[in-house]
């Protein structure tokens, strides 16, 4: 990944993680609690690729793995949203621009039942059987449902933010850029042009020149 990537999903990871932790937690909202770090993911995995939405949501679940008050098994929410952003980069638009709202929010849908069903099977794999005690139908509708709410204040903003670093002038592409701006005007552009100019004008010169004498040739012969 390039460092404009890491700082950028650095920087709103470490963001949504406290949003979440020390404000949306605390609302005590019924059923599941909004996950704001996974409509970041989200948003960075539509952008960057299956490749890029893997690491991404490796890291954010690793760190909500291991930040306080974490209760379960370190590991648990990294291996869920590295699948989770894995398919989502799966569903990446090829030309980078999302012509409907459609697509990404039946994303969301699928990634709020697929992260919740996918940790309440990791929990149960492990011995956590918390997801039974409360009501998975519950936690599944309340999961889809806020995460939904939530995804257009947050989806397209860490869309627009990862678009703009992938567009930073600074970034390793902007050398590339530059090089072959450079390699095209030396192989095709202005210098090459003049020189090939040069040799036409000498070439025309030579053979007015020829052409000249041929005539002079011809009329001593007359």
């Amino acid at each position: 990944m390039r460092v404009n990537r890491i700082l950028l999903s650095s920087s709103l990871i470490v963001v949504a993680l406290v949003i979440q932790v020390s404000v949306l937690a605390r609302l005590h909202l019924p059923g599941a609690v909004p996950d704001l770090l996974l409509l970041t993911v989200l948003g960075l995995a539509l952008v960057y690729g299956h490749v890029g939405g893997a690491l991404v949501g490796f890291g954010a679940g690793l760190l909500a793995d291991l930040a306080p008050p974490a209760d379960h098994a370190a590991g648990r929410y990294a291996l869920v949203l590295c699948v989770i952003g894995y398919l989502a980069g799966l569903v990446k638009p090829e030309s980078g621009q999302v012509r409907s709202a459609t697509a990404p929010m039946a994303v969301v849908v699928a990634a709020a039942v697929g992260s919740t069903l996918l940790y309440a099977g990791v929990g149960a794999l492990v011995g956590d059987t918390a997801a039974r005690h409360v009501g998975l139908s519950s936690l599944l509708f309340t999961a889809a449902l806020y995460d939904l709410l939530l995804a257009p204040f947050v989806v397209p903003g860490v869309m627009a933010l990862a678009r703009r670093a992938e567009n930073d002038p600074l970034a390793d592409t902007g050398t590339g850029k530059s090089g072959d701006v450079s390699s095209g005007y030396l192989s095709g552009g202005t210098g090459l042009r003049i020189g090939g100019q040069r040799g036409g004008l000498r070439v025309k010169a030579a053979r007015a020149r020829v052409a000249r004498a041929g005539r002079i040739k011809g009329v001593k012969r007359l």
